[in-house]
């Protein structure tokens, strides 16, 4: 059977001499991995569809076993995120984000569009790492069913005040008047700042700005937030960490 969809490849692995086995995350289907004859050799017409960070039109048949690539048209292949090493060492987070939370054969439109639209900021855009990257923590959290507890505090139900706490561990909100011991304290602009993340279109959430301070502090409790969650090791995370 053949199909066609359009997908991003989040992870590629070389097998034999000149074959490929790729991860797409595509809007249709979710993770799909399928393997690309001949994808190494230098007169192979789909070694840039099909090479890390490609975005592509992909013509899939699926075997009894396994998918293989037939043909891959690239839309956009993010080439721009080879010239900087943080860019790309974030890029890579993402991808390998995408790969542990999205499932197979389950669409995943919103969570594409997401990475899409943090890979052209990562080409095109001037904006601040971080404001990406927690915004990308954050949506690709609610996505995968781990929306936090942010429409008011979790004690009392009141909505906002000027300062705030949000519980990493509970993924809840408390407002000044119910202190949680361990939560970290938020002005509520970094407050705002995830209700936006998590509530606004997916192609809005990296639209917002926060002052320095704001900003790291956004960064550490969307990090932390997704740890707790996921509790696994992510190398490319560490990997990101450490060139800053």
């Amino acid at each position: 059977m053949t199909t066609t969809t359009k997908g991003l490849v989040i992870r590629e692995q070389t097998i034999g001499e000149s074959d490929r086995l790729v991860t797409l995350l595509t809007a249709d289907w979710g993770l799909v991995r399928a393997f690309v004859r001949g994808a190494k050799q230098v007169k192979s017409k789909l070694a840039s569809s099909t090479s890390l960070f490609a975005y592509s039109d992909f013509s899939l048949y699926r075997g009894r076993d396994a998918f293989s690539i037939n043909n891959a048209v690239p839309i956009e292949v993010f080439f721009d995120l080879r010239k900087d090493i943080v860019r790309l060492a974030l890029a890579q987070y993402f991808a390998q984000l995408a790969y542990e939370l999205a499932e197979e054969e389950q669409p995943a439109n919103e969570m594409l569009s997401v990475l899409l639209n943090s890979l052209h900021l990562l080409c095109h855009s001037g904006k601040d790492l971080r404001i990406i990257k927690s915004a990308v923590e954050f949506r690709l959290m609610c996505l995968s069913g781990y929306m936090p507890n942010i429409l008011a505090c979790a004690e009392c139900a009141t909505y906002e005040t000027n300062i705030m706490y949000f519980d990493t561990l509970n993924g809840c909100i408390y407002c000044s008047n119910c202190p949680k011991e361990g939560a970290a304290v938020c002005p509520k602009n970094v407050i705002t700042a995830i209700r936006y993340i998590c509530l606004t279109e997916p192609k809005k959430i990296f639209s917002f700005n926060l002052s320095e301070e704001n900003t790291q502090l956004l960064s550490q409790i969307s990090e932390k937030y997704l740890l707790t969650r996921v509790q696994k090791k992510l190398p490319t995370l560490e990997f990101y960490k450490a060139l800053q």
